[in-house]
């Protein structure tokens, strides 16, 4: 099962490119347990190594700190007051031996918001297929969904009485995506309803399946399973890595365009201004051939079909 975790990961090692390009690191020998650093008592750092410590920005998990000062003979390093949660990430509790990533090329915060913003991108050409059931009541025709953000129903079935367990089509059925939210006992403002009425009636006290289409779900936690959460297939899971990529390649030559130093120049002269934008494009029509690939398999799997209205 592909996590959040996994994926980042393999987003980071592409773009490292393996070997090519490493962060330096070490590591905590004493846990975080606060998640504050104030000037009167500042958050100091016990690290493994100092050496390729400077004032600037340190990960830790997925924490973005800004270190003020170290000491490279206690192995030390000192947060400055603004320094907890840098750039918008979220401030925690770090165990011992935690990594510490020294001036991150590619953030795992950032890495996880390209990540999601790639899946919510998808939902303009692939959809995500759930369902939801409930027991049909001979005295009632229409049901109400509540916040499914249902895009369009594919399905409709219900199971026969017997040891068939057979799933029979229902054919006669009516959607409505802007359903009164108050007429079916729920928040006007608050909750989106949808309803699906009838035509066709099952026997009363049996299951309606209803499978539909809707916009794939970003991650909320790194152990979230990515087939699980977002509603796509397993085949697609390479193409929201080669988006993340493609996004994160995009803004490292703008970080590069203010270093004026020798070392920067040296830079230069091996990778010039610009030249990660070629990568990007390549990546970028990968991803694109990737995506049209998945959309296709996705139309060939949910073949449109006939379905019969009152209206």
């Amino acid at each position: 099962m592909t996590t959040l975790a996994n994926m980042i990961d393999e987003v980071l090692i592409n773009l490292a490119g393996y070997t090519f390009q490493q962060d330096r690191s070490t590591y905590l020998t004493s846990a975080v347990t606060t998640t504050t650093s104030t000037s009167a008592s500042p958050l100091v750092l016990s690290l493994g190594s100092t050496d390729s410590v400077g004032k600037g920005i340190l990960e830790i998990d997925e924490e973005l700190l800004w270190v003020d000062s170290f000491d490279r003979v206690a192995n030390t390093a000192t947060v400055s007051p603004y320094g907890r949660g840098y750039l918008g990430t979220t401030p925690a509790t770090h165990a011992a031996d935690a990594k510490v990533t020294i001036s991150p090329t590619f953030p795992r915060y950032s890495i996880k918001r390209a990540i999601n913003d790639t899946i919510r991108s998808l939902g303009a050409s692939i959809f995500a297929v759930k369902s939801t059931t409930f027991t049909f009541n001979a005295a009632v025709s229409t049901y109400a969904f509540a916040n499914l953000n249902i895009k369009n129903i594919l399905t409709v079935s219900w199971q026969s009485i017997g040891p068939t367990k057979e799933w029979v089509p229902i054919r006669r059925w009516d959607f409505d995506a802007l359903a009164n939210p108050e007429a079916f006992g729920y928040v006007s403002g608050t909750d989106t309803v949808q309803t699906i009425t009838l035509g066709d009636a099952p026997i009363s006290g049996r299951t309606v399946k209803v499978i539909y289409a809707t916009d794939p779900s970003p991650f909320t936690a790194n152990t979230d399973v990515y087939t699980t959460v977002t509603g796509l297939p397993e085949s697609t899971r390479d193409v929201v890595i080669l988006g993340s990529a493609y996004r994160l390649l995009s803004f490292l030559d703008p970080a590069r365009a203010a270093q004026v130093s020798p070392q920067a120049d040296e830079t230069d002269a091996k990778r010039p201004y610009g030249a990660s934008q070629s990568a990007t494009k390549q990546l970028y029509a990968l991803y694109t051939q990737r995506l049209n690939e998945e959309t296709k398999a996705q139309q060939q799997n949910y073949p449109p079909r006939v379905h019969y209205s009152r209206r």
